[in-house]
């Protein structure tokens, strides 16, 4: 995978929601960040707070931008900020109790989610997974931009989404209905490998774009081609965010147990525990690759959408159009979808020296040492 050394405009969040949304003539908007203590809304206290970097961007570009001058500009109405108390996970349900930045206590279900049109979430942890959920029962439009960070800003928000959908597409008419796919992962002078059954289904795209009236919720940035596999077997490493690495033993579509490879044994325990305690929290819910020119930004959210990373995520599906709903898991707190990155910023000790698509009675190579193999680059030169 490639440095970037690609121009991007400068960030206009008036650009980014017309292209988005393409939002009509009186929409209203809200803005939702998630902190500590959401009371810490009023009088935006949090700015105070300057480990709070994502919640401030929340103000500062997207609260300020709206209310000073964008609302007028996009001929929308509200700009009201509300602080929902933070989830500790990726995508767990959302609390139903807020705070307004004037201090009132508000319901997100009553006050926010059936009064506003289009709802931007700038949180810690995704919320991809339930505002899909509510926007298909309430009716609005949205975006989650969790982790984000003046990279990001800059760079995956700066795009012309319209682009991005045209690039995705290409990938995903060369992706979809496959077999399956094999990667291949090296660490430490062995190599493992991971099936992915997808028994021809059509892959799908995130790519930014959330027009129209249906109820959506776009992911930003965007920028891969998905599937929810049907099937897993096999073997790959994985690395913890302290940095221990553990070989994940995969059947039946699930992580049925880590085995230490170097770091903390303790933390392995812990994940055997919550895998023989849970076990729908090892489903392997997703297979994502990337699709975009960007430049690494030490956030999952954009990191996994550049072109030459591959990802899978267990857990919740729901959003994906998966079965993986929180109801099926026994504890609560476990209902998260958890995106596993393999690039060569976020996992330097393990190497993805290929990955193989079996389509049409042909193996096509997708990817090779973290670079998009020739059928890739072809598909985005000829379309």
């Amino acid at each position: 995978m490639h440095a970037t050394a690609r121009n991007f405009p400068p960030f206009s969040l008036n650009r980014l929601l017309t292209t988005v949304f393409q939002p009509k003539g009186g929409e209203r908007v809200a803005l939702l960040i998630d902190l500590e203590n959401p009371a810490d809304v009023k009088d935006f206290a949090f700015l105070k707070n300057p480990a709070l970097t994502i919640q401030r961007h929340a103000y500062e570009v997207f609260y300020r931008g709206l209310n000073e001058g964008g609302l007028r500009a996009l001929h929308m109405t509200g700009g009201d900020l509300f602080a929902y108390e933070i989830t500790g996970g990726s995508n767990l349900d959302l609390p139903d109790p807020a705070v307004a930045s004037d201090g009132r206590e508000v319901s997100l279900e009553k006050d926010v989610y059936p009064k506003y049109d289009i709802i931007l979430c700038i949180s810690t942890y995704s919320a991809t997974a339930p505002l899909t959920a509510f926007a298909k029962q309430y009716g609005f439009r949205g975006a989650t931009l969790h982790g984000l960070n003046d990279i990001i800003l800059r760079s995956g928000l700066a795009v012309d989404y319209n682009e991005v959908s045209r690039e995705a597409e290409k990938l995903r008419l060369g992706l979809t209905r496959a077999d399956w796919f094999e990667a291949d992962f090296k660490v430490a002078g062995k190599t493992y490998t991971l099936k992915l059954i997808c028994n021809r289904q059509e892959a799908q795209k995130s790519h930014g774009l959330c027009l129209g009236s249906e109820p959506d919720v776009a992911n930003l940035p965007a920028g891969e081609v998905y599937y929810v596999p049907e099937g897993a077997e096999g073997q790959f490493p994985m690395r913890y965010e302290t940095g221990t690495l553990a070989l994940m033993d995969v059947s039946g579509g699930r992580i049925q147990k880590a085995t230490l490879l170097r770091g903390d044994q303790a933390e392995v325990d812990a994940h055997n525990a919550k895998l023989g305690s849970d076990p729908v929290t090892g489903e392997i819910g997703e297979l994502g690759f990337g699709t975009q020119d960007l430049p690494v930004s030490g956030r999952d959210i954009q990191d996994e959408k550049v072109l030459g990373t591959l990802h899978v995520a267990t857990g919740r599906s729901d959003h994906l159009g998966g079965h993986l709903v929180p109801k099926l898991f026994k504890n609560a707190k476990n209902a998260t979808h958890d995106d596993i990155l393999f690039s060569p910023a976020k996992t330097p000790e393990i190497e993805v020296t290929e990955v193989r698509m079996q389509r049409d009675g042909r193996t096509e190579i997708v990817l090779e040492h973290y670079q998009p193999a020739p059928y890739l680059l072809n598909l985005l030169k000829n379309g």
